[in-house]
């Protein structure tokens, strides 16, 4: 434990124990929707009188390389593939895979719902036979057009898609090119003239990462964006505009087109007539002759998008430029989380050479009511003396049940030893100060791994298809009437057959 002192510490005293940041806490991961907002947070050493708001005035300031304890219980805290036949309505024909282990267990906790709610249903069916009360009403339901199955089946039993084109928004015109696995895997970029962002969905969750500028521009309502500016952060809603995985990713568009009207509105799409499907994110522009190719995507609102689609023939490039982006997705944060923190403490920092630990309480305050089982915080501190640097560090944890996280981190390495040394050797006041911040984090380091296993063997099958479609390929064989060379591009236009 740390004592205060008012009187700056002798460095030439025997060295205290060094000290060691807390043990990994438990992995919690997932999607989070939230208002954004962060509040930087200033640290000193606890013994100094403390400033009336973090957010304002110099960094809090220690008097020397002594600690100060934690505050106590009464401390105030700070403010700073393919299949014919009839398919069931609902149903998407084409190749089965394998889910995530997170979707499987959200689907066993579905099915036990579904299970507890059919034994009510029988029990009041049982119940209405004692006393007979007229025929009961048997539920119908309209199959599905044949040409959204077979645009389904297409889908499903495809390699990926290709999307190009406009994102539209307050800040103007931007170019979008994704490539997107079936079940939703993606990579792409973002360009509005020299600026460039970088876009890679894992998981159901899209990320960005994007310079300063274009977090101004594009994510105007993002409060803070110089925190996430130049790493990979979870994309805010503007960017790119829908849920890629939802809206995007074929094996969702297939469940989207099984509930098509038998007699939807049509267009011509660059010259060719199709069907429009609207969702309730978006509009899907499927091509009236057969095969039924799914044309372009349509969207509306603050941020829209209009872009054309063309499938993937070989999906092996997509996957090893996702993978890389995915290898350091790491600590990515989340600017829909904000925080109120704490007071920063400092721990075993006393002459200790291995580095000095940064504390920062903090409380979640996005959300009311039950707090989220995936929201976590991240601190990341940097320690001064005098101006000169003395290190960096980063810490993360899960939020508790009770909306309050627990943040350290320890700043350790060459500059602080040499700090330290001089002080030891040279007695006398070395004030020193800590920065710190607390942000949401999207993802959590432990968790990256599990991510790309899950990725590669999504991989693994795609590439094992695209080879067996190679090789059961039928030599000379054309395109299909109502549909076009793979690569070839198309307009998404407004035009009435």
């Amino acid at each position: 434990m740390d004592h205060p002192s008012s009187e700056p510490t002798d460095p030439g005293a025997r060295p205290a124990s060094p000290g060691r940041p807390a043990g990994p806490p438990e992995r919690r991961r997932g999607r989070r929707r939230a208002a954004p907002r962060d509040v930087p947070v200033a640290g000193r050493a606890a013994h100094d009188p403390p400033p009336a708001a973090f957010g304002s005035g110099p960094a809090w300031r220690g008097t020397g390389p002594q600690d100060a304890p934690a505050p106590g219980p009464g401390a105030a805290p700070g403010t700073d593939a393919g299949r014919s036949g009839p398919v069931p309505p609902g149903v998407v024909p084409g190749r089965q895979r394998t889910m995530s282990k997170r979707n499987r267990t959200l689907l066993f906790a579905a099915g036990i719902a579904m299970a507890a709610t059919a034994a009510g249903a029988g029990t009041m069916l049982t119940a209405a036979r004692d006393e007979p009360s007229g025929p009961v009403a048997k539920p119908s339901a309209t199959p599905p057009p044949a040409w959204s199955l077979a645009a389904g089946r297409r889908l499903t039993d495809g390699l990926g898609l290709r999307y190009t084109g406009t994102l539209t928004g307050a800040g103007g015109p931007a170019q979008l090119r994704l490539r997107i696995s079936p079940e939703g895997s993606a990579s792409g970029t973002l360009t509005a003239g020299a600026r460039t962002a970088l876009l890679a969905t894992v998981d159901g969750v899209t990320y960005i990462k994007a310079g300063l500028e274009f977090w101004r521009v594009y994510a105007a309502g993002t409060e803070h964006p110089e925190y996430y500016a130049g790493g990979w952060a979870k994309a805010p809603v503007a960017l790119p505009g829908v849920d890629v995985a939802k809206a995007l990713a074929p094996e969702s568009v297939a469940r989207l087109l099984a509930k098509a009207s038998a007699d939807p509105k049509t267009e011509k799409v660059g010259g060719v007539p199709a069907y429009v499907v609207r969702a309730a994110d978006a509009e899907y522009l499927v091509a009236v002759a057969a095969p039924h190719r799914l044309l372009g995507v349509r969207t509306s609102g603050r941020t829209a998008l209009t872009l054309t689609a063309q499938p993937i023939a070989d999906p092996a490039p997509m996957f090893e430029e996702l993978r890389a982006h995915v290898r350091r997705l790491g600590g990515a944060t989340d600017p829909t989380l904000h925080f109120t923190p704490g007071k920063l403490t400092f721990k075993n920092c006393d002459q200790n050479m291995n580095g000095c630990t940064v504390q920062v309480p903090a409380t979640l305050s996005t959300w009311e009511g039950t707090v989220s089982a995936d929201a976590r915080a991240s601190v990341r501190a940097s320690i001064t003396s005098k101006g000169r640097a003395l290190g960096t560090c980063h810490g993360s944890a899960p939020v508790t049940d009770a909306r309050t996280v627990s943040l350290s981190c320890t700043v350790a390495g060459k500059q602080w030893r040499t700090w330290m040394r001089a002080a030891l050797n040279n007695p006398g006041s070395y004030p020193y100060q800590a920065n710190a911040r607390v942000v949401g984090e999207a993802l959590a380091a432990d968790d990256v791994e599990e991510l790309l296993a899950e990725l590669d063997a999504e991989r693994r099958e795609l590439v094992r298809a695209a080879a067996e479609a190679r090789a059961s390929a039928a030599p000379g064989a054309t395109a299909s009437p109502g549909g076009t060379a793979p690569d070839a591009p198309q307009a998404v236009t407004s035009q009435r057959p």
